[in-house]
């Protein structure tokens, strides 16, 4: 029986309309999908930790709750050590501080006027009343701010439990995708879904790691420039460091802008640039390349895109959790021949590929050439 051959073209028109319906689903199916992707993301990388003590003869149900209460534990006391940070921030912003950061506007807001010829509206120093309304103009009724808590804790509830159940079945999942490919090689699948499922892991493990390291190093050289709150500013730069590009500079902007306001020399916020900077070229060129490795090597047009995309569909959780999301499509794409193009359209440039090409096509024509010299 002869089948017909789908031209390349058509294709890609099927794969894109696959992508804009994936997009649309992920937009419509939101309240569900967030805590789902986020849960199989933690499942993900808790697995390792819970074969290993399956590899001890401890009971899969028993593994998965022990590696699900220790994640647990390690998450709730860093959002405690954060919020014992913002709470002496936001303290010292009520004192003294305030008085400081409305002269520091006073003073903006007066240079602005001068040299520019703008008006930022705030002669009389910082309204918090006038901040609020920018962010939100419309007044939200109880009732919604209500139903919007609910809503909020029923899915930080729900996150550990979908977390066990994916741990306890993680292998019926991979027997279900091996039966709906029931015509591929069954160990061939299985390895490449391990391999996902390590890419994964490599990422938001280096990715914690590379927080830690950062975490440290923004926090030492805040406190040798003697900036308060050093360790608030310092933690806080790690951690938006998982959000590329953009992360790094609200990271130093927040500092930088605090030694402005608190310090009397532009030496501070000069200085914490620079090292900030420096740090941040340090981890681009070495840490993440030696922690991380190379399974997420997303070019910068697509990291940047899809951080409008995730952005726009999902928030700052889809800031997050886009990138080993477009790791994972790109290891999909690298399954078939037919769609390996978007493959290389994710990831890095192949500076050698023009160059491949001419030295083909010179040492065709010298082929050419040498043919055609017997008969001349």
């Amino acid at each position: 029986m002869n089948t017909a051959k789908v031209p390349a073209y058509i294709k890609s028109v099927y794969i894109s309309l696959l992508i804009i319906i994936i997009i649309f689903f992920m937009v419509m199916a939101k309240p569900i999908l967030v805590p789902l992707v986020i849960s199989g993301y933690i499942a993900m990388l808790l697995t390792s930790s819970c074969n290993w003590l399956e590899r001890r003869k401890v009971p899969r149900s028993v593994s998965a709750a022990i590696c699900l209460l220790i994640f647990v534990f390690v998450i709730s006391g860093l959002l405690l050590f954060i919020y014992t940070q913002v709470k002496g921030f936001v303290n010292d912003l009520g004192g003294d501080l305030y008085n400081k950061v409305n002269a520091f506007v006073i003073e903006a807001n007066a240079w602005f006027d001068k040299h520019i010829g703008v008006d930022l509206g705030m002669r009389n120093g910082f309204e918090i009343k006038k901040a609020v309304e920018m962010v939100q103009t419309d007044e939200a009724p109880p009732t919604q701010i209500l139903w919007s808590t609910i809503s909020m804790l029923g899915d930080i509830i729900l996150l550990p439990v979908y977390v066990f159940f994916l741990l306890i079945y993680r292998d019926h999942l991979a027997v279900f995708v091996a039966k709906v490919f029931r015509k591929s090689d069954s160990d061939e699948l299985l390895e490449k879904l391990t391999s996902i499922r390590k890419i994964v892991y490599a990422y938001m493990s280096g990715a914690g790691k590379v927080m830690v390291i950062l975490a440290i190093a923004n926090t030492a050289v805040l406190f040798a420039l003697g900036i308060e709150h050093a360790i608030f500013f310092g933690v806080l730069a790690g951690i938006l460091n998982i959000i590329p590009y953009l992360g790094p500079w609200i990271g130093v902007t927040l500092p930088l802008l605090f030694s402005l306001i608190t310090k009397d020399s532009f030496f501070y916020p000069a200085a914490i640039l620079v090292s900030f900077t420096f740090i941040q070229m340090l981890e681009g060129a070495f840490l993440t390349p030696k922690i991380t490795g190379s399974n997420v090597n997303l070019n910068a047009l697509i990291t940047f895109l899809g951080l409008l995309i995730g952005g726009a569909i999902w928030g700052v959780v889809g800031m997050i959790i886009i990138i080993p999301s477009i790791a994972i499509l790109k290891k999909l794409f690298e399954m078939h021949e037919d769609t390996m193009p978007y493959a290389y359209l994710f990831g890095e440039e192949d500076n050698n590929w023009f160059k491949k090409r001419t030295r083909k096509k010179r040492k065709k024509q010298e082929t050419v050439t040498d043919e055609e010299a017997p008969g001349a």
